[in-house]
Protein backbone atom coordinates (compact mmCIF):
# COMPACT_ATOMS: atom_id res chain seq x y z
CA UNK A 1 0.00 0.00 0.00
CA UNK A 2 1.29 3.59 -0.79
CA UNK A 3 0.04 6.57 -0.23
CA UNK A 4 -1.14 9.07 -3.70
CA UNK A 5 -2.86 12.52 -4.63
CA UNK A 6 -4.74 13.82 -7.22
CA UNK A 7 -5.65 17.21 -7.33
CA UNK A 8 -8.30 18.37 -9.83
CA UNK A 9 -9.32 21.50 -11.83
CA UNK A 10 -8.17 23.26 -14.85
CA UNK A 11 -7.46 26.86 -12.47
CA UNK A 12 -4.21 24.44 -11.40
CA UNK A 13 -3.59 23.62 -15.02
CA UNK A 14 -4.13 26.68 -16.60
CA UNK A 15 -1.94 28.32 -13.81
CA UNK A 16 -5.05 30.73 -13.02
CA UNK A 17 -4.61 29.11 -9.60
CA UNK A 18 -1.67 27.72 -8.07
CA UNK A 19 -1.59 24.74 -6.18
CA UNK A 20 -0.56 24.51 -2.92
CA UNK A 21 -2.05 21.01 -2.22
CA UNK A 22 0.87 19.10 -2.77
CA UNK A 23 2.94 20.95 -0.59
CA UNK A 24 0.59 20.44 1.99
CA UNK A 25 -0.11 16.94 2.03
CA UNK A 26 3.69 15.75 1.88
CA UNK A 27 4.56 18.23 4.98
CA UNK A 28 0.96 16.82 6.81
CA UNK A 29 2.33 12.91 5.32
CA UNK A 30 6.10 13.70 6.73
CA UNK A 31 4.33 14.85 10.34
CA UNK A 32 3.37 10.82 10.98
CA UNK A 33 6.19 9.28 10.04
CA UNK A 34 4.76 8.70 6.56
CA UNK A 35 5.30 9.76 2.68
CA UNK A 36 4.22 10.42 -0.64
CA UNK A 37 4.59 7.95 -3.91
CA UNK A 38 3.17 9.49 -6.20
CA UNK A 39 1.03 12.37 -7.74
CA UNK A 40 -1.87 13.29 -10.74
CA UNK A 41 -2.51 16.60 -11.86
CA UNK A 42 -6.11 16.22 -13.82
CA UNK A 43 -8.24 18.82 -16.02
CA UNK A 44 -12.11 19.22 -15.23
CA UNK A 45 -12.37 16.35 -18.26
CA UNK A 46 -14.88 13.74 -16.88
CA UNK A 47 -13.60 11.05 -18.77
CA UNK A 48 -9.69 11.45 -17.60
CA UNK A 49 -11.38 12.02 -13.98
CA UNK A 50 -13.26 8.77 -14.10
CA UNK A 51 -9.70 7.23 -15.19
CA UNK A 52 -7.86 8.50 -12.56
CA UNK A 53 -10.14 6.88 -9.60
CA UNK A 54 -11.15 3.77 -11.99
CA UNK A 55 -7.25 3.12 -11.81
CA UNK A 56 -7.32 3.85 -8.35
CA UNK A 57 -10.29 1.90 -7.63
CA UNK A 58 -8.44 -0.81 -8.48
CA UNK A 59 -4.98 -0.80 -7.16
CA UNK A 60 -3.88 -0.91 -3.45
CA UNK A 61 -3.15 2.80 -2.56
CA UNK A 62 -4.50 5.17 -0.15
CA UNK A 63 -5.72 8.27 -2.45
CA UNK A 64 -6.81 11.99 -1.71
CA UNK A 65 -8.52 13.59 -3.61
CA UNK A 66 -8.88 17.44 -3.68
CA UNK A 67 -11.03 19.60 -5.81
CA UNK A 68 -14.04 18.84 -8.15
CA UNK A 69 -16.99 17.82 -5.39
CA UNK A 70 -19.19 21.24 -5.51
CA UNK A 71 -22.27 21.33 -7.24
CA UNK A 72 -21.61 23.59 -10.65
CA UNK A 73 -21.31 22.84 -13.93
CA UNK A 74 -17.21 22.41 -14.15
CA UNK A 75 -17.54 20.00 -10.33
CA UNK A 76 -17.49 16.47 -12.24
CA UNK A 77 -15.01 14.46 -9.07
CA UNK A 78 -18.25 13.30 -7.23
CA UNK A 79 -20.39 11.97 -10.67
CA UNK A 80 -16.73 10.36 -12.29
CA UNK A 81 -16.38 8.50 -8.79
CA UNK A 82 -19.82 7.37 -8.44
CA UNK A 83 -19.09 6.00 -12.10
CA UNK A 84 -16.07 4.54 -11.47
CA UNK A 85 -17.15 2.64 -8.60
CA UNK A 86 -20.28 1.44 -10.50
CA UNK A 87 -22.78 3.29 -7.79
CA UNK A 88 -25.19 5.61 -8.43
CA UNK A 89 -25.04 9.45 -6.86
CA UNK A 90 -27.52 9.36 -3.89
CA UNK A 91 -28.12 12.25 -1.31
CA UNK A 92 -26.64 10.88 1.93
CA UNK A 93 -29.07 10.80 4.72
CA UNK A 94 -26.09 12.62 7.27
CA UNK A 95 -24.18 14.83 4.69
CA UNK A 96 -28.34 16.26 3.59
CA UNK A 97 -29.17 17.32 7.97
CA UNK A 98 -25.26 18.94 7.62
CA UNK A 99 -26.16 20.79 4.81
CA UNK A 100 -29.79 21.69 5.97
CA UNK A 101 -28.14 23.13 9.46
CA UNK A 102 -25.94 24.91 7.10
CA UNK A 103 -28.36 26.17 4.90
CA UNK A 104 -30.29 27.41 8.16
CA UNK A 105 -27.52 29.61 9.34
CA UNK A 106 -27.05 31.37 5.61
CA UNK A 107 -30.56 32.23 5.33
CA UNK A 108 -30.90 33.31 8.94
CA UNK A 109 -27.93 35.72 8.19
CA UNK A 110 -29.35 36.97 5.32
CA UNK A 111 -33.15 37.21 7.49
CA UNK A 112 -34.37 34.92 4.65
CA UNK A 113 -37.09 32.55 5.76
CA UNK A 114 -35.99 28.81 5.58
CA UNK A 115 -38.08 26.27 3.34
CA UNK A 116 -36.09 23.21 2.59
CA UNK A 117 -37.30 24.36 -1.10
CA UNK A 118 -35.39 27.12 -1.66
CA UNK A 119 -33.32 26.88 -4.59
CA UNK A 120 -30.54 27.60 -2.83
CA UNK A 121 -30.84 25.10 -0.34
CA UNK A 122 -31.61 22.50 -3.18
CA UNK A 123 -28.46 23.49 -5.11
CA UNK A 124 -26.72 22.75 -1.72
CA UNK A 125 -27.95 20.06 -0.97
CA UNK A 126 -26.18 18.26 -4.57
CA UNK A 127 -23.40 18.39 -2.66
CA UNK A 128 -24.18 15.67 -0.48
CA UNK A 129 -24.70 13.41 -3.45
CA UNK A 130 -21.97 10.59 -3.00
CA UNK A 131 -22.07 7.21 -4.78
CA UNK A 132 -24.23 5.06 -2.37
CA UNK A 133 -21.85 3.46 0.06
CA UNK A 134 -19.80 6.17 0.75
CA UNK A 135 -19.06 7.76 4.24
CA UNK A 136 -19.04 11.12 4.97
CA UNK A 137 -15.84 12.87 6.01
CA UNK A 138 -16.37 16.13 8.46
CA UNK A 139 -15.38 19.76 7.29
CA UNK A 140 -15.17 21.77 10.12
CA UNK A 141 -15.10 24.81 7.97
CA UNK A 142 -18.39 25.10 6.91
CA UNK A 143 -20.03 20.73 8.06
CA UNK A 144 -20.52 20.82 4.03
CA UNK A 145 -18.38 17.09 4.16
CA UNK A 146 -16.45 15.31 2.11
CA UNK A 147 -16.67 11.78 1.56
CA UNK A 148 -14.91 8.55 1.37
CA UNK A 149 -15.42 5.11 -0.45
CA UNK A 150 -14.09 2.12 1.28
CA UNK A 151 -12.08 4.40 3.60
CA UNK A 152 -9.14 4.17 0.79
CA UNK A 153 -10.07 7.27 -1.84
CA UNK A 154 -10.52 10.20 -0.02
CA UNK A 155 -12.29 13.07 -1.57
CA UNK A 156 -12.25 16.77 -0.41
CA UNK A 157 -12.90 20.26 -1.78
CA UNK A 158 -10.51 22.25 -3.11
CA UNK A 159 -10.21 24.84 -0.77
CA UNK A 160 -7.36 24.17 1.38
CA UNK A 161 -8.95 25.53 4.48
CA UNK A 162 -11.54 23.09 4.26
CA UNK A 163 -9.60 20.27 2.69
CA UNK A 164 -6.73 20.71 4.86
CA UNK A 165 -8.50 19.56 8.34
CA UNK A 166 -9.75 17.33 6.38
CA UNK A 167 -7.32 15.11 5.33
CA UNK A 168 -5.53 15.59 8.82
CA UNK A 169 -8.62 13.99 10.31
CA UNK A 170 -8.53 10.95 7.87
CA UNK A 171 -5.37 10.41 8.82
CA UNK A 172 -5.57 10.34 12.40
CA UNK A 173 -8.98 8.81 12.41
CA UNK A 174 -9.12 5.90 9.31
CA UNK A 175 -5.32 5.50 8.92
CA UNK A 176 -3.42 5.99 12.34
CA UNK A 177 -2.04 2.15 11.69
CA UNK A 178 -0.42 3.47 9.25
CA UNK A 179 1.48 6.34 11.32
CA UNK A 180 5.35 5.20 11.66
CA UNK A 181 7.72 6.48 14.40
CA UNK A 182 11.00 5.95 12.39
CA UNK A 183 12.41 8.87 11.76
CA UNK A 184 13.29 9.67 8.04
CA UNK A 185 16.42 11.60 6.92
CA UNK A 186 17.88 13.29 4.41
CA UNK A 187 21.54 14.29 4.06
CA UNK A 188 23.25 15.54 1.03
CA UNK A 189 26.21 17.85 0.23
CA UNK A 190 26.94 20.29 -2.75
CA UNK A 191 29.36 18.88 -5.33
CA UNK A 192 30.80 22.29 -7.03
CA UNK A 193 31.40 21.40 -10.71
CA UNK A 194 30.23 17.81 -10.03
CA UNK A 195 29.36 15.99 -13.83
CA UNK A 196 26.96 13.32 -12.52
CA UNK A 197 28.84 10.78 -14.96
CA UNK A 198 31.89 10.36 -12.63
CA UNK A 199 29.54 10.28 -9.54
CA UNK A 200 27.09 7.49 -10.90
CA UNK A 201 29.45 4.52 -10.02
CA UNK A 202 29.72 6.20 -6.12
CA UNK A 203 25.76 6.20 -6.16
CA UNK A 204 25.26 2.81 -7.56
CA UNK A 205 27.54 1.51 -5.30
CA UNK A 206 25.89 2.81 -1.79
CA UNK A 207 22.80 1.60 -2.98
CA UNK A 208 24.15 -1.96 -2.96
CA UNK A 209 25.74 -1.40 0.12
CA UNK A 210 22.32 -0.19 1.53
CA UNK A 211 19.25 -1.33 0.09
CA UNK A 212 17.20 0.43 2.42
CA UNK A 213 18.79 3.72 1.25
CA UNK A 214 17.87 6.15 -1.21
CA UNK A 215 20.71 8.15 -3.47
CA UNK A 216 19.58 11.06 -5.29
CA UNK A 217 21.54 13.52 -7.67
CA UNK A 218 19.71 17.19 -8.20
CA UNK A 219 21.93 18.75 -10.90
CA UNK A 220 21.93 22.77 -10.91
CA UNK A 221 23.62 25.12 -13.90
CA UNK A 222 22.96 28.42 -12.85
CA UNK A 223 22.66 28.52 -8.78
CA UNK A 224 23.68 32.40 -7.82
CA UNK A 225 26.10 31.10 -5.18
CA UNK A 226 27.26 28.13 -5.99
CA UNK A 227 27.24 27.85 -9.79
CA UNK A 228 27.52 24.30 -11.55
CA UNK A 229 26.94 21.96 -8.89
CA UNK A 230 24.73 18.90 -7.73
CA UNK A 231 23.13 18.46 -4.54
CA UNK A 232 23.91 14.67 -4.40
CA UNK A 233 22.70 12.99 -1.07
CA UNK A 234 21.31 10.25 0.71
CA UNK A 235 17.44 9.49 2.07
CA UNK A 236 15.85 7.10 4.79
CA UNK A 237 15.60 5.93 8.42
CA UNK A 238 17.88 8.04 9.96
CA UNK A 239 20.77 6.00 11.31
CA UNK A 240 21.83 4.19 7.82
CA UNK A 241 21.47 7.58 6.24
CA UNK A 242 24.06 8.57 8.72
CA UNK A 243 26.26 6.05 7.78
CA UNK A 244 25.46 5.69 3.88
CA UNK A 245 26.43 9.41 3.95
CA UNK A 246 30.13 9.00 5.71
CA UNK A 247 30.56 6.21 2.93
CA UNK A 248 29.40 9.10 0.09
CA UNK A 249 31.53 11.36 1.68
CA UNK A 250 34.41 9.32 1.72
CA UNK A 251 33.75 7.86 -2.03
CA UNK A 252 34.00 11.80 -2.65
CA UNK A 253 37.21 12.63 -1.27
CA UNK A 254 38.43 9.67 -3.08
CA UNK A 255 37.67 10.72 -6.61
CA UNK A 256 38.97 14.25 -5.79
CA UNK A 257 35.82 16.02 -5.82
CA UNK A 258 35.07 19.37 -4.73
CA UNK A 259 32.37 20.02 -2.03
CA UNK A 260 30.76 22.88 -0.73
CA UNK A 261 28.24 22.97 2.43
CA UNK A 262 26.08 20.21 3.66
CA UNK A 263 22.30 20.06 3.85
CA UNK A 264 20.10 18.09 6.36
CA UNK A 265 16.39 17.94 6.00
Amino acid sequence: MALGVIIIGDEILSGRRQDKHLTHAIEALAKRGLSLAWARYVGDNPARIQGELASALAGPDVVFSFGGIGATPDDHTRACAAAAWGRELKLHPEARQLILARSQEMLAQEARPFSESDPDVLRRLEMGCFPEGAEIIPNPYNRIPGFSIARRLHFFPGFPVMAWPMMEWVLDHWHADLRSDVQVREKSVIVLDGLESRLTPLMVAIESRFPNVKVFSLPSVDHPEWGRHIDLGVKGNAPEVDEAFEVLREGLTNIGAKCGPILVR
